[in-house]
């Protein structure tokens, strides 16, 4: 692999053009971070150099863990002209990684395909809720059931005005003929029918405005932070950058483990 090339499999560094066996990958595929991360192979394979002859003569025998999606652990071994060496992640490369500063490197493939750390943890992505976010959902929740505990109270209240007094008011304003004309049935249904009724008229109650409000704040809230003179590292003159909105309030967090 040439220097800024992307890495498409899991691999065993063998050898690189760095002294010492080093080379240098960027990871912000894997973890987001963009600083640069030093990997190093066995002195025993840098030898090896850039000679054709020797790399493909290369007859080690690898013996490893299983696939699985721990991106910072890796374990295995190495047997090669009759000796064992240890493995470690920092001998690894990992697909998703780019070659960085380093002119060239030679090594061996592992793992591959959907046996990769990249595809072992390419499941659903998780979407991100602040502590605002759950406390609002779980307030609307409680808004919708308390007005559902309105519309049926008042639902009962109609069927039992209704079975009492109700219908004695017929003779000025008669049911529909869709409504039994006994007591008990007529106020029954007129009384289902009034729980949709109530819905509508205390539906006003819910305030679905409120996560759009929200989120226009976070918008105006995210260029601010882009223009707050004080969020600046004088020294590069690098200003703070909101590179999302939905997590503006958990900033300035102070957490203590105990």
């Amino acid at each position: 692999m040439d220097n800024n090339s992307f890495i498409a499999a899991d691999i065993l560094l063998l050898t690189s053009s760095e002294p010492n066996g080093l080379c240098y990958i960027e990871t912000s595929e894997l973890d987001g971070e963009t600083n640069l991360k030093c990997r190093q192979c066995l002195p025993e394979t840098a030898e090896m150099g850039q000679d054709d002859a020797l790399l493909s003569e290369f007859d080690g025998e690898i013996a490893c863990e299983l696939p699985n999606n721990l991106l910072n652990k890796f374990e295995g071994v190495l047997v090669w002209k009759g000796k064992r060496y240890a493995l470690d992640n920092d001998k690894i490369m990992l697909r998703g990684c780019v070659l960085r500063n380093t002119q060239w490197c030679y090594g061996v493939v592992i793992f591959a395909g959907k046996d990769t750390k990249l595809m072992q943890n390419s499941g659903k992505s998780k979407f991100k809720r602040t502590s605002i976010d759950r406390l609002l959902n779980f307030l609307i929740i409680g808004i919708v059931f308390f007005l559902l505990s309105m519309c049926l109270f008042c639902m009962v209240a109609c069927g039992i005005w209704e079975t009492l007094v109700g219908q004695y008011f017929q003779r000025y304003l008669p049911w529909d003929t869709l409504v039994p004309q006994e007591p008990m049935g007529g106020a029954t249904i007129i009384a289902l029918l009034v729980f949709f009724s109530y819905a509508i008229v205390l539906n006003t109650v819910v305030p679905i405005s409120l996560y759009v409000s929200v989120e226009v704040i976070r918008f105006v809230q995210s260029f601010l932070i882009n223009w707050d003179d004080a969020m600046c590292d004088h020294v590069s003159g690098a200003h703070a950058k909101a590179r999302t909105t939905t997590l503006n309030e958990e900033l300035g967090e102070s957490l203590g483990f105990s």
